[in-house]
């Protein structure tokens, strides 16, 4: 499992590990460009457009939230329970580090 996710990690390029650690700098210009590209629409409609916006960005920067890239049925925090319930021991990815040479 863990030669997978890091294989994933190399694949998938995620920013980091959980939505906590998004960059809030990041999320609140994503979330003005949503809403920027919807004006003229009701604030109820807006707001649940941008929230979907966000959610994609989530998927595409989240490691535990991007579909695994060898199973896009499954995200990393599903393919990390199945590990947990398979082994019955308490895994947590805290941290990763990816090294990336040239462009």
């Amino acid at each position: 499992m863990v030669r997978d996710i890091a294989m994933h990690i190399a694949a998938a390029n995620p920013a980091c590990v959980t939505r906590e650690e998004v960059d809030p700098a990041l999320i609140a210009k994503e979330r003005e460009i949503a809403a920027a590209a919807v004006v003229g629409k009701p604030d109820a409609i807006v707001q649940k457009i941008v929230d979907g916006k966000l959610e994609k960005i989530y998927q595409q920067v989240v490691l535990l939230e991007q579909p695994f890239v060898k199973n896009p049925d499954i995200t990393i925090a599903d393919l990390v329970k199945s590990a947990i319930a398979k082994l019955g021991e308490n895994i947590v990815v805290r941290r990763f580090a990816r090294y990336q040479i040239g462009g």
